[in-house]
């Protein structure tokens, strides 16, 4: 185990060396966001289906928990408008949104994901994130943002829509409506995106979406806007939530499983991706399996406070980072303030607009597009942005599960395909040296009379086992090659159906009186082959450890060596 994972360092593990220094960056950043989090908090609690208070809810005991075991010092945890969207999409199905079954559903969803997620961390799964690609990432988050954004239309509109997930149906059934639309609520709803645009832009410093819902609080309590149609949050329980696990039954847990294992997967990769962003930033290092354990406590000792799903906050992180945060304790800091918020403060968000909720969160989603990323995908490997617009388009039709396992299966396909079809390279030998290289792009690669050189870019597997034998085959047999060597320098796996391929190779080869090596094959392998007898029937002498020295021992037995120590000197 990792020195920096060992269970004493596990738990505050940056409290070591904090000083007063520390603490007021901490301090600082932990205000700002939670100045922030409070607008965003109800915002995305009303995306997610449920009551805004539950976005304050979701903001006390998840950011203490992280701020206890997280190991990343900048990032802001907390409610974010993909997770909730997810929540949405799922739990809709389950109960009418809003209901007490639907919340109840929201947190043992919650609940569920932490599990998950800690039994990962315990047994240290983190490497599955890997099936979440960045181009899949990528496609997912740009579909997923503008589901979230148009989602609000009927917020922005004052006319109530479907909760469809296709945006295509969710535009066709707004447009279908424009002559219901409410003008004061559109017009305070665009207002609301045109300020938090102009603050983000021109005074970045300053909290854009606390400005627009204390501005627009006070617009709706002057002019009684809320008489005229605009609807408002209303009032706000006070008092913090109650302590109690969600009730749940075996067909809830059944329906809602797909949902936790896929959010448990998108949480991840957020904080991990996230993380070591900040991470590169600021010298330090993101322990995956650690941040696994994190969010499992986050989201399970959350659901029993009617915590909503929690995870990374893409966008209060990069304010976490801009007010100087040091440590994992600013989000406490930032619990501490929405603690306040809950005891104190509800009053005042009694005439707070809903449009301009539905303005915060647009505007939020859509600076998830990143155009410029998957413009690098296409330039960079054509491929990965196929995948990332295939993932998008499916995201945006299909829905949020099926657009992610969509983008799953097409990364699956594209590794099979290339593992499948590996670069296989015939070699020839450079001169004054010991090196060997593609003769398709070296002129100066050398081939010796008789004997053909074939390098393998890929795991030997069953992927590509046939493939790789007809390959051998084919290039020894149309040369005319009295012996092949098989460059196994890039080979760093060796399966069952691998090893079997390698004997057959080796028996055709003996049948037509061609021989056969095999050079820079991996310890591993030839532990493997050595277990099972196939070194011995191979050749045990047919095993080198470089090309340079088969090559030598292939010349020596036909006399002509010289002829291959001459282009050495």
């Amino acid at each position: 185990m990792n020195q920096e994972e060992t269970a004493p360092s596990f738990f505050l593990s940056w409290r070591n060396g904090y000083n007063r220094t520390l603490f007021k960056g901490d301090l600082l950043a932990g205000l700002t966001v939670g100045i922030v989090l409070i607008p965003q908090g109800m915002a995305y609690a009303l995306l997610a289906g449920a009551p805004p208070v539950y976005g304050l809810y979701a903001s006390l005991i998840p950011l203490v928990m992280y701020a206890l075991l997280g190991s990343t010092k900048q990032l802001a945890v907390g409610i974010v408008a993909i997770d909730s969207l997810i929540v949405a999409a799922s739990v809709a199905m389950l109960a009418p949104a809003g209901s007490q079954d639907y919340l109840g559903y929201a947190l043992l969803l919650a609940l569920m994901v932490g599990c998950i997620q800690l039994a990962m961390g315990l047994l240290r799964f983190g490497f599955v994130v890997n099936l979440l690609s960045r181009p899949v990432i990528t496609g997912f988050t740009a579909g997923a943002a503008l589901i979230i954004g148009m989602s609000q239309l009927q917020h922005l509109m004052g006319v109530p829509l479907g909760r469809n997930m296709n945006v295509f149906l969710l535009l066709s059934e707004a447009f279908s409506r424009l002559a219901e639309l409410h003008a004061i609520t559109l017009a305070m709803g665009i207002g609301g995106i045109v300020l938090l645009l102009a603050i983000t832009k021109w005074a970045p410093r300053i909290p854009a979406p606390l400005v627009v819902v204390v501005a627009s609080a006070l617009v709706v309590f002057f002019t009684r806007l809320d008489l005229q149609g605009v609807a408002i949050v209303g009032e706000i329980p006070a008092g913090l939530p109650r302590p109690s696990f969600p009730v749940w039954s075996y067909e809830a847990v059944q329906e809602l499983f797909p949902t936790a294992v896929t959010l448990s997967l998108i949480q991840f990769m957020g904080v991990v991706s996230l993380g070591k962003m900040f991470a590169s930033k600021h010298g330090y290092r993101v322990q995956p399996n650690r941040e696994l354990v994190a969010l499992g406590a986050m989201n399970i000792t959350g659901s029993a406070f009617q915590s909503l799903p929690v995870s990374v906050s893409y966008s209060r992180s990069a304010v976490n980072d801009r007010a100087g945060a040091q440590t994992p304790f600013s989000n406490a800091i930032a619990a501490l303030l929405i603690l306040c918020t809950l005891l104190f403060l509800t009053p005042l968000f009694y005439y707070l607009p809903i449009p301009i909720f539905a303005s915060i969160i647009m505007v939020s989603a859509f600076g998830l597009v990143n155009v410029t990323e998957v413009r690098f995908l296409l330039k960079t490997k054509a491929i990965d942005g196929i995948i990332a617009l295939l993932t998008f388009f499916a995201t945006l039709t299909l829905g949020i599960e099926q657009g992610i396992l969509t983008g799953i299966g097409l990364s699956v396909i594209a590794i099979m395909y290339r593992i499948g079809r590996p670069n296989i390279a015939i070699l020839g030998h450079l001169p004054h040296s010991r090196s060997f290289r593609s003769i398709n792009n070296h002129e100066q690669a050398h081939q010796f009379e008789g004997v053909t050189i074939i390098r393998i870019d890929a795991s030997f597997s069953f992927a590509n086992a046939d493939r790789l034998q007809d390959a051998i085959l084919d290039h020894a047999m149309s040369s005319g090659a009295r012996a092949v060597i098989l460059d196994a320098s890039s080979v760093n796996d060796l399966d069952t159906t691998g090893l079997a391929t390698l004997i057959e190779v080796n028996r055709i080869a003996r049948e037509k009186n061609v021989l056969f090596y095999i050079s820079s094959l991996r310890q591993k392998s030839l532990d493997m082959l050595a277990s099972c007898g196939a070194m011995d029937d191979i050749g045990r002498d047919h095993f080198l450890l470089d090309t340079h020295r088969a090559l030598l021992e292939v010349l020596t037995r036909w006399d002509r060596q010289q002829e291959y120590l001459d282009r050495l000197s």
